[in-house]
């Protein structure tokens, strides 16, 4: 993985996580342990600190970047969809930031609350623990159900493990020509 000290800051990646080797970690970030980081993520410590607690997943694509004296912090079991930006942000424990959404400067999202794919977070929002908010700007919808939190967990899990079989199995490699023989292919 592409991984740059800056200004004497150097990144702490914890060995039980997994972070893809096309992921780029600048300065001041840590990666907790049993964290995924996706291909092509962007985690930019040069201006504030950058966190991942334990468990948490930053997916294909994302950034997370933050003004001077700021940070950004993804708590345990934090959960940030493909293409998502954070900038200067709390995501909580066991929250849920959708794809391609865009989570602002001193917003906070509140525990086991879910942002939507494609929602814009405006700078200093409070999300509630549990609710859930889409749109540009973001706008508090409803309260989360016992269902829709358990199946982010799952979804959560999965990622838990990604990390595990990642650290286990993924080799960089050439590409076949075509599928071989008996293969798990369908």
């Amino acid at each position: 993985m592409p991984c740059y000290s800056f200004d004497g800051l150097v990144p702490v990646v914890d060995p039980t996580a997994y972070v893809h080797p096309t992921a780029v970690l600048t300065g001041d970030v840590v990666v907790g342990p049993g964290c995924y980081v996706g291909p092509c993520a962007s985690l930019r410590g040069d201006f504030g600190r950058i966190v991942l607690q334990a468990g948490a997943n930053v997916q294909d694509c994302c950034v997370l970047h933050s003004f001077p004296g700021a940070q950004v912090l993804v708590e345990v079991d934090g959960h940030i969809g493909h293409g998502a930006v954070l900038h200067g942000c709390i995501v909580r424990r066991d929250a849920m930031v959708g794809m391609k959404a865009v989570v602002m400067d001193g917003a906070e999202i509140g525990e086991q609350a879910m942002v939507a794919a494609c929602a814009f977070v405006p700078a200093g929002m409070r999300v509630p623990e549990r609710g859930l908010v889409a749109g540009t700007p973001a706008q508090v919808k409803r309260q989360l159900t016992e269902e829709e939190v358990q199946r982010k967990q799952r979804g959560t899990q999965l990622y838990q493990q990604l990390a595990q079989r990642a650290l286990a199995t993924s080799r960089e490699t050439q590409p076949l020509a075509k599928p071989e023989a008996g293969s798990r292919r369908p």
